[in-house]
């Protein structure tokens, strides 16, 4: 069982291995990647950044409640904060289990938690020049995004990747 907020390329390769424990009969991976259109516009890389202490807790919060959920100690996260570019990895899960549907099921819990509860916040950057913070929410228009050009740190909303 592990989380991390890291500032480096995340690993995938490492999470898998990490979760990969003999008796486990199925590992489950999800891997949340910079897009390259949100809500019609064309993305050119994104920001991610995180109230640290507090990210870092409630993130470990999330990952100890996936373990007594659903019955492993096999999970594994990390969301990455800087500077990201259109394919690179922002956040990923991986868990390990005997079974596959629990282990499909964590690491949708996790995702799913994460994106609500942890203080990580996503500004994107567009083709024309303009930036915007954005809404965890990948439905904008549900959510209520505003969409400010050059938007200023004080205009936060919460946000999260994939």
């Amino acid at each position: 069982m592990r989380h991390a907020i890291v500032s480096h390329p995340i690993d995938v390769a490492t999470l898998v291995s990490e979760v990969s424990a003999a008796g486990n009969g199925a590992q489950a991976l999800f891997i949340g990647t910079v897009r390259e259109h949100n809500e019609g516009r064309a993305v050119t890389g994104i920001d991610y950044a995180a109230y640290g202490d507090m990210a870092e807790a409630e993130l470990g919060r999330i990952v100890r409640e996936a373990v007594a959920r659903y019955g492993t100690t096999d999970v594994v996260v990390e969301h990455r904060l800087g500077t990201l570019v259109v394919g690179e990895a922002s956040v990923a899960i991986a868990v390990g289990h005997e079974r596959r549907a629990p282990a499909m099921d964590a690491v949708r819990y996790v995702i799913e938690e994460l994106k609500k509860r942890v203080p990580i916040w996503k500004r994107e950057h567009y083709a024309d020049g303009t930036l915007a913070w954005v809404e965890a929410s990948t439905s904008a228009a549900a959510a209520g995004v505003r969409s400010h050009a050059h938007a200023t740190d004080d205009d936060r909303d919460v946000g999260d990747d994939a």
